[in-house]
């Protein structure tokens, strides 16, 4: 048993600055912005946690000539626990493996979503294709 209550306080608090530091840093690591392409590390976090659904291609927009910097775009849609979703992703990154004969507006393809977030979802990747 611990005879003096001063070695009692000076454990219980330097335990309390060591949980305190542990949590400060977990958090520190947990919120920091990710370096690179925030766009990037979105798809790849819906491929990694991702559950694949049935959802059918709506369009695929080509940029206007004169508009400099935005890529294609595939329009598609899906349905999670009963609610349709219609969403769009930017797939210039992709452009150069994709054979775009296969896109058609009506088409059916994979789709991935967040379970957490269904609003989050994605039907290429650098890893993974829906097409």
């Amino acid at each position: 048993m611990i005879e003096s209550p001063n070695l009692l306080v000076w454990t219980l608090g330097a335990l309390a600055v060591l949980l305190l530091a542990g949590g400060g840093w977990w958090l520190w690591k947990r919120l920091r912005p990710v370096p690179g392409d925030p766009e990037q590390h979105r798809r790849q976090k819906v491929n990694d946690v991702g559950r694949i659904i049935e959802g059918r291609i709506l369009e695929l927009i080509d940029p206007p000539a004169e508009t400099a910097g935005s890529g294609r775009l595939l329009l598609y849609r899906y349905e999670v626990r009963g609610v349709e979703y219609q969403a769009a992703q930017d797939i210039s990154f992709y452009q150069q493996e994709l054979d775009l004969r296969r896109i058609a507006g009506g088409l059916p393809a994979a789709v991935k979503y967040d379970p957490q977030h269904p609003t989050n979802s994605i039907i290429l990747c650098e890893d993974w294709s829906g097409v």
